[in-house]
């Protein structure tokens, strides 16, 4: 059985290295901005039992759109099911005409500032918002899509 999650990244990354610190400074900014707990969403797929996900997003860290398989520890990540039985579908076509698209560094601005998303390129939150079916993806950080979500769950 396929399980279609909405996953929230709250952990803190460790260590000192420049680029290290730098994913930290970059996580904590988006916090900042976005008053939320969150730094990065992703949609991850579950197929069967293993402990991995498949995951898909616009990655700061990984330069743009792509897909990887990743576990998610719950100390980092929280989890929210995605109900819609065609979310799978929607993220796989999403992806398929994305894949590779560049990191949108000014549209993720945007989430917080008047500014215009650079088009064909993504940032997280607005990937995952328009893969989830969403009206005007480029509106949405990872808290907002975690609100709207959770709030969606308890109705």
């Amino acid at each position: 059985m396929t399980r279609v999650y909405l996953a929230l990244y709250k952990g803190r990354k460790r260590g000192t290295s420049p680029r290290e610190l730098w994913q930290r400074l970059m996580d904590w900014a988006v916090r900042i901005a976005t008053r939320g707990q969150y730094s990065h969403c992703e949609i991850a797929v579950k197929h069967g039992f293993t402990d991995d996900y498949h995951c898909y997003s616009a990655s700061l860290r990984d330069g743009g759109v792509r897909s990887k398989t990743m576990l998610l520890p719950a100390d980092k990540w929280d989890l929210i099911p995605i109900r819609d039985a065609e979310t799978h579908e929607k993220v796989w076509a999403l992806y398929q005409t994305t894949q590779g698209a560049k990191y949108d560094y000014i549209g993720a601005l945007g989430v917080v500032l008047p500014v215009r998303q650079v088009a064909q390129r993504w940032f997280c939150s607005e990937w995952c918002a328009k893969a989830l079916g969403l009206g005007q993806p480029e509106k949405y950080s990872p808290q907002a899509l975690a609100d709207l979500f959770q709030a969606a769950w308890k109705s």
